[in-house]
């Protein structure tokens, strides 16, 4: 048995040995980023006709100890003509988790703070007043929970407005006794919102989660989290084209422009309306949207940002450490099942941590995570057991999702000396697909159950807010003032969008998603809901373009409860955004089946 057991050490130590020894002689190209690669991405961007283009970095450590540091631009980053460089600077949408959650590790790390923080610990005893709908949730979630996605709480996006903050977010009211001094906007958010499955049932992706998580440095450092980061990651690692203020983004002259395309026009998403706080500005002190979604940087800060993720938290070329290695360690662990199953034989079941997930590519071991928000994309990856990282930043909001990741593959393909996988062609081919048929709407709708006129007025949802629903088709001469002034206006700022034949409602939102949302009858009281959002044009031919989208692939409904001659509310269906196999909501009445509930006011 001993000599067995020596014998079996042995040969782990000859595996090992044998492993190290061929992860030391793997040759490395002495570039990844040749005239090869560009060729690669210009046909790439030419395939996908993009408008825009792409920003790329590439690092890799060498088996002497050194570093091999490429970045690069391709394409076009605004609308008058200027090039993408390795300094452009990109919006990076969800790829902001990642500095959300190792905020609070940095906080977890704090020996001084009394309580100490951990990842266990649980939200309410950090956060005074923390409440969700479902108690158990409420009660036991903690870090790890809200990182991971598995508090059962759909997405609910079109439910924070920007004149929201993080505590208006967070914690519901004070009592009525303290109401006057409380601001309006200040609604309980979280409390009110239905989950869609169990606590800890399952993977749900939540941005409103990592809005808790930001409020967290605000609570315990009585500072914003915007400038905690920007204090304890941006300014320590040198990332200084890196910020949450899109008015500083701005004025560096080097902000790409989110670009899409409409009827085959290239058209801009003004910037400013992405990302602004709750005064209207997009200053230093971040906005509702800092923590999930409102990191601004470039490809050359990137590339310090992967080197030091990929040494554990120490800053390039130096041996001082701004970020625990165990907070970086702990994120990157799975601990929900992000994807149970492979879509392609290179790939591998993913598992997700916190703003972090990890998988496989060709055997090699990925930490990735995916960025979108309105114009801009990203995708930002480390081969931990390879000490390789590649990020890809693009400003195409219509391909880019799919075209990064063709980059990516690539770049990963040409530094390790791996397989060309043709994903170009395999995108190609999953985009040409029929769409889904859309939701068949009776032949002769009958119409709602008392007059039109009787459903206009304001709405209430605790969760989602206020709002009042303006009738356009046909016109309302009993409408408000504000209806009538956004009725009159609609024909400039929603050119061609509706039909004047069908019934249509419309209501002035101001989410951090879309600005309106429309009510279109469908039959009796069902009516079709889509986010519209308007834009200018700079031409005073056409001074806007509009976007209307569905909030899922089955189409987003809102039914009407009306009793006698008035309405008393109605529920939504397909909005909340819940994750994949999550059922819908089950129940008699309409308020039992809808994913939110709204009260006429």
């Amino acid at each position: 048995m001993r000599f067995r057991g020596v014998s079996h050490a042995l040969s782990l130590f000859g595996l090992a040995f044998l492993l190290s020894t061929s992860v030391c002689t793997q040759e490395f190209p002495s570039a990844v980023l040749t005239l090869d690669t560009d060729a690669f991405v210009n046909k790439i961007l030419a395939d996908w006709n993009s408008p825009g283009g792409a920003a790329v970095a590439v690092v890799r450590k060498t088996p002497q100890g050194d570093w091999n540091v490429e970045t690069k631009g391709y394409g076009t980053a605004t609308l008058n003509g200027s090039k993408i460089t390795e300094n452009t600077r990109f919006s990076i949408g969800s790829n902001s988790k990642l500095f959300d959650i190792l905020s609070v590790g940095i906080l977890i790390n704090n020996e001084t703070l009394s309580p100490r923080l951990s990842w266990t610990s649980k939200i309410a005893s950090v956060i005074p007043g923390w409440g969700l709908m479902d108690p158990v949730a409420s009660k036991q979630a903690t870090i790890i929970d809200l990182m991971s996605h598995r508090t059962g709480m759909p997405r609910h996006d079109i439910s924070f407005r920007w004149s929201d903050d993080l505590p208006s977010i967070v914690i519901p009211p004070p009592p009525p006794s303290l109401k006057p001094s409380h601001k309006p906007h200040q609604v309980k958010k979280l409390k009110s919102l239905r989950p869609s499955a169990e606590f800890r049932d399952g993977w749900q992706y939540d941005n409103m989660m990592y809005m808790v998580l930001a409020h967290i440095p605000e609570v315990l450092m009585k500072m914003p989290f915007a400038r905690f980061v920007k204090q304890h990651i941006f300014d320590p690692l040198g990332m200084t084209s890196t910020t949450y203020s899109a008015d500083g983004a701005n004025a560096s002259g080097e902000l790409a422009d989110g670009f899409t395309r409409q009827n085959g026009t290239v058209r801009v998403y003004p910037y400013q309306l992405t990302l602004r706080g709750p005064d209207g500005t997009g200053g230093e002190d971040g906005s509702v949207l800092s923590g999930p979604g409102g990191v601004i940087t470039s490809a050359a800060d990137m590339a310090t940002w992967l080197q030091t993720l990929l040494l554990k938290g120490v800053k390039p070329g130096t041996n001082t450490s701004v970020i625990p290695a165990e907070a970086i360690g702990q994120v990157a662990t799975g601990i929900t099942i992000m994807s149970g199953t492979a879509p392609f034989p290179e790939l591998s079941p993913v598992v997700y941590g916190g703003g972090q997930s990890r998988n496989t590519y060709q055997g090699h071991e990925l930490i990735e995570h995916g960025g979108d928000i309105t114009g801009f994309h990203s995708q930002i990856t480390r081969l931990p057991f390879d000490n390789l990282g590649v990020a890809v930043l693009t400003n195409d909001n219509d391909s880019g999702f799919l075209f990064m990741e063709i980059i990516k593959y690539y770049l990963i393909e040409v530094a390790l000396g791996l397989e060309h996988v043709d994903w170009n062609s395999r995108y190609k081919t999953l985009i040409s697909a029929p769409a889904p048929p859309p939701p068949q709407l009776p032949a002769n709708a009958s119409l709602p159950q008392v007059k039109l006129e009787t459903l206009t007025g304001k709405y209430n949802n605790d969760g989602y807010g206020s709002f009042e629903l303006c009738m356009m088709f046909p016109s309302n001469p009993n409408a408000s003032k504000a209806c009538k002034d956004l009725t009159t206006r609609a024909p400039t700022i929603f050119p061609g969008l509706f039909n004047s034949n069908v019934p249509t409602f419309i209501s002035d939102w101001s989410t951090a998603s879309v600005r309106y949302v429309s009510f279109t009858h469908v039959d009796e009281n069902v009516f079709e809901l889509h986010g519209v959002s308007s834009y200018p044009t700079g031409d005073p031919a056409q001074p806007y373009w509009v976007e209307s989208i569905s909030g899922s692939p089955g189409g987003s409904f809102a039914e009407i409860v009306v009793e006698g001659t008035r309405a008393l509310g109605f529920g939504t269906t397909g909005l909340w955004g819940a994750g994949n196999g999550v059922s819908d909501p089950q129940g008699k009445t309409v308020r039992e089946r809808a994913e939110a509930w709204f009260d006429k006011v």
